[in-house]
């Protein structure tokens, strides 16, 4: 088994302040505000917020479901990447923390994280430089 590191160089861009409305899905609104503001690539730079529900992956593909109706987001991180076909794609990792204070870890599933009353968050622009 080979070791593969890739290393990409570039410089941070703009800086974006969004706000996700209520039932709208956390993975795809940061893809829609990236779209927005014209970033292709981005960073995660903030967040404050809850969940209706939350929904994580697990490494063996299926996902935990966690009932709120108030899941509070205690930290997210990811980025935003644009893929071959022009399209965004979300890759959203965070812990939450359900009404009982039990806790959980883990990629959010896209199309399954509502928002409860509003989410905040602020993305950076990541300008990879040119491959040559």
């Amino acid at each position: 088994m080979s070791d593969i590191r890739i290393v990409e160089s570039g410089q941070m861009g703009r800086v974006a302040y969004g706000r996700i409305a209520p039932n709208e899905d956390l993975v795809q609104s940061v893809e829609k505000l990236c779209v927005a503001q014209g970033f292709r690539n981005a960073f995660v730079r903030g967040a404050l917020g809850s969940l209706t529900d939350a929904c994580l992956a697990t490494s063996d593909g299926t996902c935990i479901v966690i009932r709120g109706p108030a899941i509070e987001i205690v930290s997210l991180a990811g980025e935003t990447r644009s893929q071959p076909d022009g399209s965004l794609q979300a890759a959203l990792t965070g812990v939450v923390v359900d009404t009982s204070g039990h806790v959980y870890g883990g990629p959010f599933v896209a199309g399954a994280n509502p928002v409860c009353v509003t989410f905040e968050v602020t993305l950076e622009e990541w300008l990879p430089d040119a491959i040559s």
